[in-house]
């Protein structure tokens, strides 16, 4: 079993491929492990056991019959953050609101993977909403870190990240607002790509805030991020941001050459207040790369030094609207004693919200108000173009731009950091690649001195994903996927 699932994604679909395992095998193997880690890290909100079996031998069939011979994902099992519907599979945005939800469609990036043959293993948790950066907000309790389970995998995309950590899952998919792919990723010592806003369609998931989020996939090398990227991206006419490009092929950008890439460093993320291990393990990345034959170069890019503030106040705002929704009247958690229509709303986002979210949505609704709205929100937007110019100019320089993913590695869980200035600072290094809405990967390279991971931010134009792919594949051949010690 433990062979099995520490395979990558590639190599266990080129293995189903060549008959050396059937899909059926791998499944029960990937159960097996869910099983036995599951107690200890709660990844999984929802375990699709009998789906996952009955699929296996449909996907068996297909890739027998010749049906699946260009997948890259034949047979693979997958984790789907429990913020992409599932037709009838529980989708619950990790909430007391939603617990019960089960959609009647599948999200386009679900039935994009179902179509490949990736067979669903399961509904991973979250933050309540995809609002935090630790899983502590979900209803169904915190999600450990395979690495050191006293420390937060991350979030919003916890589980995601400590299921394909925990080989609970070869890859998954999870979702980024502000860093919530990116940052887990780092944490648990994974790659985690947010592609291009509009390069993958966000029909069918539940949204926190809609110019903002951004789909994207989990795993433990480039090569399988890329494999999942160019199955789920592409045109899709149910989602009105998706851009008009039927295909994206990114597995061409898989070269181990970045002789004379031009390479950013903006001072200012080295000004802020970085952990010596991880300042180390930068420098020692950018010195890598010029050993490599990239050039390096620092620059000013204080633009961004605002962006937090932005991004709050956009990012709330627009959850303020996306989660008016949930009234207790057409879908959603009702309360059970309440008298006429206003107590009936009060009672049932009270009682079905928890406080992160509630506290978004009042200051969401805050910034909204008529006497607020010029002086907060539209400010905010004059600020997020600022930003966005300033990145296009740094690419008229630069092919990718380097940072540290985080301030610190994994936080323990028992720690309250949301708040802390520390973090709000940390967030600068994420949110403004998605107020501008532009590509960026977190990779592994190094572990600080208590041996959790450390993450590298490579970030590009938009629709610059291949620069990425091609400076994170040269790094990986250096520095090789690392398996979490403390794993059973």
């Amino acid at each position: 079993m433990k062979e099995i699932t520490a395979m990558s994604a590639m190599k266990v679909a080129d293995k189903i491929k060549k008959r050396e395992l059937s899909v059926q095998e791998v499944v029960e193997a990937q159960l097996k492990a869910i099983k036995l880690r599951e107690p200890i890290y709660n990844c999984y909100i929802t375990i699709t056991e009998d789906k996952a079996r009955e699929d296996a031998i449909k996907v068996q069939r297909r890739i027998d019959n010749g049906e699946l011979k260009d997948s890259p994902l034949a047979g693979v099992p997958v984790a789907i953050k429990d913020n992409i519907c599932t037709e009838g599979v529980k989708t619950t945005c990790a909430s007391k609101m939603l617990a019960d939800y089960v959609p009647s469609y599948n999200a386009t990036v679900v039935k994009r993977l179902e179509d490949a043959g990736a067979v669903l293993i399961g509904k991973v948790n979250l933050d309540e909403f995809a609002m935090g950066g630790t899983t502590k907000t979900s209803y169904f309790g915190e999600t450990k870190n395979p690495w050191n389970i006293y420390h937060t995998p991350g979030g919003s995309s916890g589980g995601s990240s400590a299921a394909v950590s925990a080989e609970e899952a070869f890859v998954s998919l999870g979702s980024d607002t502000g860093g919530s792919i990116r940052q887990p990723a780092a944490y648990c010592g994974l790659v985690g790509f947010k592609p291009t806003y509009g390069t993958v369609s966000r029909y069918g998931l539940i949204p926190l805030a809609s110019s903002l989020d951004q789909i994207g996939p989990l795993s433990r090398n480039i090569s399988d991020c890329v494999s999942v990227l160019e199955v789920i991206s592409g045109h899709d006419p149910m989602d009105a941001t998706s851009v008009k490009q039927e295909r994206f092929i990114y597995r061409q950008a898989l070269i181990d050459d970045v002789k004379n890439m031009r390479i950013g460093v903006p001072k200012l993320y080295l000004e802020e207040d970085l952990d010596e291990d991880i300042r180390c393990c930068f420098m020692e990345a950018i010195k890598t790369f010029e050993e490599m034959g990239a050039k390096v170069e620092l620059f000013d890019l204080d633009e961004i030094r605002y962006s937090v503030q932005a991004y709050y106040i956009i990012s709330c705002a627009e959850a303020c609207s996306n989660l008016a929704r949930y009234d207790g009247v057409r879908y959603g958690y009702r309360a059970g004693d309440y008298e006429g229509l206003d107590e009936l709303y009060k009672k049932s986002r009270g009682e079905g919200f928890g406080y992160e979210v509630k506290r978004r949505i009042m200051l969401g609704a805050y910034v909204l108000s008529s006497g607020n709205y010029e002086s907060y929100y539209n400010k905010a937007g004059r600020i997020r173009s600022i930003i966005s110019k300033a990145y296009e100019e740094a690419f008229n320089r630069y092919d990718v731009l380097f940072s540290p993913e985080s301030l610190s590695t994994a936080p323990q869980l028992n720690e309250d950091s949301s708040l802390s200035k520390r973090k709000h600072h940390s967030e600068i290094l994420n949110v403004s690649v998605n107020l501008a809405g532009l590509p960026a990967v977190s990779i592994p390279c190094g572990r600080d001195k208590n041996g959790l991971p450390i993450g590298l931010q490579i970030i590009s134009k938009k629709f610059g994903e291949r620069s990425i792919i091609q400076a994170a594949y040269a790094f990986e051949k250096t520095k090789p996927y690392e398996r979490p010690q403390a794993l059973l």
